[in-house]
């Protein structure tokens, strides 16, 4: 995808194509926007197309199965605005995809990729103020479907809900100086058959003691260890891991406890270009802590590099700064979502060319 010939949007916050926002101070956060998308699904039939509606609290019955057995899942992705005035979506395919096999785990209907990335456009658009002047951030879009008819005890579902809403965000993780990571030797993250694998939203908050602990403790992030050995790497609370030893670039194997991460396979596909080995596999601790550079990948993290591990008390550090390879894997994708750089991939999508 070649650069646009569009003249540069102004980055003014008193632009009238933007919303009152102070974009410098712009944190990782809920920021409340305009509209959000809303699509329902009776039990026995297809999602029909949904609509864009005002930003609003939700209606939902106290015995909504989402309330009394978590099915829920979310998915999370962003828009990007670029220099020229284009807005892009950075392959949210790939989530509708995901989001597909989250709802077959969790026995739920699903709108199609081609409704689930419809949605995506629908909202940034009916949103489009919200979305960052470049350089200040992104919109990010967070796609939920959750059981919302009532049970108690029993089958079917009787109506689940599809929606989406979006706000502008900055970086998750602000500082550039390299994560701070914490092992966490007791908390597992997920289990072999469990849900680990999928976007369920009952993955995070049961690793929200030890994450409030460990950010007591001056850490940015805790990274997990596998269930079954408590000797593996699996991921951080939210995002992929990888490591580099020479000329090889590792990130454990997808058995079912690990995300499938967009970023980290774009990151794979990236770091095979550049020349390296790429391998996935099971990846032990002592391995990890004998690597070169070390760094995770994810929507909100991008490729952020991290600059130190504690286990049981003793610190490890690794490489970082502007030579690393997650400076550069970072560089390369953050310019090829932002359309700075074509797009040999075809990876991006681009929803509006009025800018």
């Amino acid at each position: 995808m070649a650069p646009s010939t569009h003249q540069p949007l102004p980055t003014s916050v008193s632009d009238e194509k933007y919303a009152n926002v102070k974009w410098e101070e712009l944190a990782f956060g809920f920021v409340r926007t305009d509209n959000m998308y809303v699509a329902k699904c009776n039990h026995g039939e297809d999602f029909q197309e949904g609509k864009i509606v005002p930003f609003a609290d939700l209606q939902l019955n106290p015995c909504a199965a989402v309330l009394q057995y978590g099915q829920g899942l979310y998915e999370g992705l962003k828009a990007y605005r670029t220099e020229d005035g284009r807005i892009m979506l950075f392959r949210p395919d790939q989530n509708g995809h995901r989001l597909q096999a989250g709802a077959k785990r969790l026995y739920m209907p699903y709108p199609s990729v081609d409704q689930f990335v419809s949605a995506i456009k629908q909202v940034v658009l009916a949103n489009k103020k919200w979305i960052p002047p470049p350089g200040k951030g992104t919109l990010y879009i967070r796609p939920i479907l959750f059981g919302s008819g009532p049970i108690l005890g029993s089958f079917p579902i009787p109506e689940t809900t599809f929606m989406a809403f979006a706000c502008p965000v900055g970086r998750y993780h602000k500082d550039n100086s390299g994560l701070n990571l914490k092992i966490e030797d007791k908390f597992r993250r997920a289990f072999p058959s469990g849900t680990g694998g999928v976007k369920s939203i009952t993955n995070y908050s049961p690793v929200w003691i030890p994450m409030a602990e460990a950010k007591r403790q001056g850490f940015s992030d805790l990274l997990f260890l596998d269930a079954e050995t408590g000797k593996n790497v699996e991921e951080l609370f939210a995002a992929n891991v990888f490591i580099l030893k020479g000329n090889v670039v590792s990130t454990p194997a997808l058995t079912g406890t690990i995300l499938p991460g967009v970023t980290r396979n774009c990151v794979m596909e990236l770091c095979r270009d550049f020349g390296y080995q790429v391998e996935e596999r099971v990846l032990p601790l002592e391995e990890f802590l004998e690597s070169d550079e070390a760094f995770c990948t994810g929507t909100a993290s991008i490729v952020t590099s991290i600059a130190s591990v504690t286990f049981k008390d003793k610190k490890t550090g690794f490489k970082t700064g502007e030579e690393t390879l997650a400076a550069k894997l970072f560089e390369m994708l953050s310019d090829i979502q932002t359309g700075r750089v074509e797009d040999t991939k075809g990876w991006t999508v681009e929803i509006d060319r009025q800018g």
